[in-house]
């Protein structure tokens, strides 16, 4: 544990199985392409993904949901063995499967089958809700929140609830602190308003009353997500930090998850909303609920992921679909105007942006005392917020040599006017066959600069920064 809040997810959970393949040409009998398949994955969806994205936070997750004697029944109780405790409430059938035909990465067609309810309610569920410290339904109208309706109305009277609605569900439980419909599904109860922001805007203020939410959230996919309350006229809107592209299946349950971790941990409904929009675009990114790293650890058991990314898998994903990796680093103790046009410049140059930061130690080494102005975390979490910036990794050597022969990016970008030769990371980069370059930088802008403007505004002595 993590000292992070537990959080218990109620709803209904599905089997989730992708074939995927490519398609060269069509069957014989049929105008239907003929899929060569190279993948066969199954993985919990529904609410068994929420749960396994909460855990991915390092806190105690208990999932809430009804499981049968079947097949899918028991693929999702191993995959979910060592990530999140399991309170089951038992089903009448059999769990519902939902598989996805995918040629060359685009789905080609959906088959559902199976399908049950839930049988009963049982005491176990009851404690679990009685003990929860904040509560994410997903309800996938299954039956598992309805059956559990009269214990969840009593919940979001004590404690954060998220509720994350679909269109064969029922309505959240009123006091609900935050439910999330997509644009989609809010346009479906709210129709013929049109798809303008504040069109929108108008639905989620209608729904938050209806619902007698505190706030309604309403995805709008690559706009971002709009933040409405009951009667309010003024919604926040947070944009995605960057156009995401991958798949976004799953990406609500993302989003629903972080947002449930966020008010969880003690967090504002605006706060929840800039947290989960930034994670929901890194696991579309990353390749959505496909995302092999999602699968491999049990995040239940191990920390957190970094603020920053994983900037090693990112790297990994862009190459292995013949991609260019750029990568860069300084130490961005104060990130400013040259810094950020750098950056934007260096994205362009490839497919991805991975910043290589210097650690506190190594930083004090570099400038001397009283270096680092900002800590490590404020710096990673600064740089991962910009929309030209795909992942952030921290080194504590004095150059990121080592690091970078771990990465290994086709291009190394730094800032300057010196020849790309003369820097030590190049020669690094030959072994590889990378490239180094060098970029201009804005003039007059740098961190030293920042901190003697701001010494003489604050009427003090200038700080120690070389």
């Amino acid at each position: 544990m993590t000292g992070r809040q537990p959080l218990v997810v109620v709803g209904d959970v599905l089997l989730d199985r992708d074939v995927r393949g490519s398609a060269s040409r069509l069957a014989p009998d049929a105008p239907a392409p003929v899929v060569d398949v190279t993948d066969d994955l199954a993985r919990p969806g529904g609410a068994g993904l929420a749960a396994v994205l909460a855990a991915r936070s390092g806190r105690d997750v208990v999932l809430v949901t009804a499981l049968g004697r079947d097949g899918a029944s028991n693929r999702v109780r191993e995959a979910l063995d060592g990530r999140v405790r399991l309170v089951e409430l038992p089903l009448d059938g059999s769990l519902p499967i939902k598989t996805r035909v995918l040629a060359d990465g685009r789905p080609l067609v959906r088959i559902d089958r199976g399908g049950g309810r839930v049988a009963s309610v049982s005491a176990a569920a009851g404690r679990a809700l009685a003990d929860a410290h904040a509560v994410l339904v997903a309800d996938y109208g299954r039956g598992t929140a309805q059956a559990l309706h009269p214990l969840l109305a009593d919940t979001a009277r004590r404690v954060p609830l998220v509720w994350d609605p679909h269109p064969r569900g029922g309505p959240p439980v009123p006091g609900a602190r935050l439910v999330t419909p997509n644009a989609a599904e809010a346009t479906a109860l709210c129709p013929d308003e049109g798809d303008s922001l504040a069109a929108h805007s108008r639905r989620g203020a209608e729904l938050a009353k209806r619902w007698g939410a505190a706030a309604v959230a309403v995805t709008l996919g690559e706009r971002g997500v709009l933040l409405t309350r009951p009667l309010a006229e003024a919604p926040m809107l947070v944009p995605s930090p960057y156009r995401a592209v991958g798949d976004p299946c799953g990406a609500g349950d993302c989003f629903a998850a972080v947002a449930a971790c966020a008010l969880a941990d003690g967090g504002l409904p605006e706060e929840a909303v800039q947290q989960a929009v930034a994670a929901a675009a890194a696991f579309v990114a990353a390749g959505g609920a496909c995302d092999p790293a999602l699968w491999q650890t049990p995040y239940a058991a191990g920390p957190a992921r970094p603020a920053g990314g994983d900037a090693f898998a990112t790297a990994a994903r862009i190459r292995a679909r013949g991609g260019t990796v750029v990568a860069t680093g300084g130490c961005f103790d104060l990130l400013h105007a040259g810094h950020v046009g750098l950056l934007d410049s260096a994205r362009r140059i490839g497919d991805c942006l991975i910043v290589c930061v210097n650690s506190d130690a190594s930083l004090r080494r570099l400038k001397g005392p009283g270096r680092p102005l900002n800590p490590l975390e404020d710096r990673v979490r600064v740089l991962a917020a910009l929309g030209s910036v795909d992942a952030v990794v921290a080194f504590e050597e004095d150059t990121p040599e080592s690091l970078l022969g771990r990465l290994r990016p086709d291009v190394w970008v730094k800032g300057g006017d010196y020849s790309a030769d003369d820097l030590p990371e190049a020669r690094a980069l030959r072994a590889w066959g990378g490239q180094a370059v060098v970029l201009p930088y804005l003039d007059g802008r740098s961190t030293t600069g920042l901190a003697d403007r701001a010494a003489r505004a604050a009427g003090g002595a200038r700080p120690a920064v070389p």
